[in-house]
């Protein structure tokens, strides 16, 4: 059966792959990334639908989601993958880190505003998270703008834990209304998402190093798997995935207080920019 599915951070890497994957088998893609020109060139390539918005713009995700709910009576899935590892800290114009707006915020945002199309669509959502929210990754309350404690990788990977929590509470909340919720770790993938950053990592994404990661044709075909895959059938909803198999989450992961207060929290900082 095709499914109309959303895909952020679509115009390169992971999700472009994905999307000519999902096209090719037949179902309604619908392309969202950052750059007109890279967002439209992925878009044609397969024919599908494409929307830009800027997830450092919290009104562009609001008017995305508008532009969405305007246009598709169905939402089978949503795929929560656009997000990245920054350089220096910075702020965004809606006063909130840079990584923890584009990797979190932003993307509970697109989806809170969606959730009812997708609880009337019986949707999946799936999260990209990493391997990294277990091994770097946590979430303080007090500081979720990194204003005491701030470092590129360490931003990532507690973003990342954070896509993980999301997916905790939004199996809870949800779950017996239909949606279904995942995240995955896709592979330590060759894409542009550490373009800006200046550590390590962000140096290895742009030598010829990255020739020994994943492929994004790879990572995206885990992606497709996951989009086209029938919950409680192919994979387990609530939970957290390493490429397609059942993983073990970082230890904040399983804290229901948190995920619910993370939760709570991520509502009234959108709310204070609605």
């Amino acid at each position: 059966m095709s499914k109309t599915i959303v895909i952020t951070g679509a115009s390169d890497g992971i999700g472009a792959a994905a999307a000519a994957q999902l096209t090719a088998s037949g179902h309604h893609v619908v392309v969202v990334g950052r750059s007109p020109i890279k967002t439209r060139q992925v878009a044609e390539a397969i024919d599908a639908d494409y929307f830009v918005a800027d997830f450092a713009d919290l009104g562009q995700v609001r008017t995305l989601a508008a532009e969405l709910l305007a246009a598709y009576a169905r939402i089978d899935v949503l795929a929560n993958n656009a997000g990245g590892q920054m350089g220096a800290r910075s702020v965004t114009a809606d006063g909130y880190e840079k990584t923890f707006q584009v990797n979190h915020l932003a993307p509970f945002l697109l989806t809170t505003l969606l959730i009812e199309r997708l609880v009337e669509s019986r949707a999946t959502v799936v999260n990209t998270s990493s391997i990294g929210s277990k091994l770097y990754g946590h979430v303080d309350l007090s500081d979720l703008n990194s204003e005491r404690h701030y470092g590129a990788s360490r931003a990532y990977c507690t973003s990342k834990l954070e896509n993980v929590l999301f997916t905790k509470e939004l199996h809870r909340r949800y779950y017996d209304q239909g949606i279904s919720t995942l995240a995955f770790h896709p592979g330590v993938v060759a894409s542009n998402f550490a373009g800006e950053a200046t550590n390590l990592m962000g140096l290895l994404y742009r030598t010829r190093l990255r020739n020994l990661l994943t492929s994004s044709k790879t990572a995206g075909g885990f992606l497709a798997f996951f989009a086209e895959g029938a919950p409680g059938r192919d994979w387990i909803p609530g939970q957290y995935y390493e490429k397609t198999t059942l993983a073990t989450p970082a230890k904040q992961a399983n804290d229901a207080g948190l995920a619910r207060a993370l939760w709570q929290r991520s509502e009234e900082l959108v709310a204070a920019k609605g």
